[in-house]
């Protein structure tokens, strides 16, 4: 079996990860990398790919890129607010896509990359971390068949030092990063949410902070989903002792489980803890999960639909913020 030629748009600290991934997978051929200047490329080279024997091609031009070194597939890890151009250009190119999240920054624009993704027939994967973790799978199944009653309600929090650790960078630049902390790191525990509880968001209330930045630092949000279910969520950006939960309480146990990415958990049958609850399987990153996926051999784990409901979401969020009243989420349909 050929390996799936791979390429990596946008060079940034992120991308140092996705290249690990990439460099250790044996299904995986990375042979073109992407960002503004061929020193940018270079220097990533030195920090990821120094050994790398596929010695892969450097651009400044992704439409070039696309030309020149016909990648099957890209990992797009640039600002957010290039998510869109990118993805767009990148299915219109023929590749599979994993998106580094969020997939976009407007409901709008969600609904036409999605839409563009379903015609095109190629993989999409957004590059959450828990829906890969057999935890999560878990917690979801157990939402779906009521293993512990009715979900009725849920808690859950992230902190970081975020605010100084993305001072002076692109995070904090909204015409790059489409928010704050809540639409960056915080978007791991809200996909977390969305993604286990299954239903559309009906109403958002939520308070923002921006400690002075030109972004959301700390933002307490409430939300009320379609089926019922009720979610209080605090983002913090200004906390130097990070950590991420979900609690789900359900009317005869609950289930605590680390929000980030799945790596610890808590279940609860009635009063009872369960010692040894039924989790099977491996964890995965997004990238196996999406050359499983391009491969042919496992479905996605994530879909465009996950980056919908997470715009629509972040959408009513700042509305709420911004009006200090209630928000729903609008349900925009892809046009053109």
């Amino acid at each position: 079996m050929s390996k799936v030629r791979v390429a990596i748009l946008g060079c940034g600290g992120m991308a140092g990860a996705h290249a690990e991934r990439f460099r250790s997978h044996p299904d995986v051929d990375i042979v073109a990398l992407c960002d503004v200047s061929e020193e940018v490329v270079r220097k990533f080279i030195e920090r990821n790919l120094k050994e790398y024997a596929g010695k892969p091609q450097i651009f400044t031009d992704p439409a070039k890129m696309y030309a020149e070194a016909k990648p099957q597939a890209v990992a797009i890890i640039t600002p957010h607010t290039m998510h869109f151009e990118h993805g767009s250009q990148a299915l219109a190119a023929g590749c599979h896509v994993l998106m580094e999240k969020p997939m976009v920054t407007a409901a709008a624009d969600a609904h036409k990359l999605a839409a563009l993704a379903k015609a095109s027939g190629k993989v999409f994967v957004v590059g959450y971390n828990s829906p890969f973790t057999p935890e999560f799978a878990f917690a979801r199944e157990a939402i779906r068949t009521s293993a512990y009653g009715k979900l009725e309600l849920i808690n859950g929090f992230l902190v970081q030092g975020w605010m100084k650790g993305t001072t002076g960078t692109w995070r904090q630049k909204p015409e790059l990063s489409g928010g704050g902390q809540a639409y960056d790191s915080g978007a791991h525990l809200l996909n977390s949410l969305c993604w286990s509880v299954e239903s559309d968001i009906a109403e958002v209330f939520a308070f923002v902070d921006n400690h002075g930045t030109p972004v959301d630092i700390n933002s307490v949000i409430n939300i009320r989903f379609a089926n019922g279910v009720l979610a209080n969520i605090t983002v913090g950006g200004n906390c130097p002792a990070s950590g991420c939960a979900l609690n789900y309480f359900f009317d005869n146990g609950r289930i605590e489980i680390d929000g980030w990415g799945g790596s610890w958990i808590n279940v609860f049958n009635g009063r009872d803890k369960v010692k040894y609850p039924a989790i099977s399987g491996a964890s995965q990153t997004p990238n196996d999960n999406f050359i499983d996926a391009v491969i042919g051999r496992a479905q996605p784990r994530t879909s465009p639909i996950n980056g919908i409901i997470q715009s629509e979401l972040m959408d009513a969020i700042y509305e709420s913020a911004r009006t200090g009243k209630p928000a729903k989420p609008k349900r925009v349909e892809a046009k053109g």
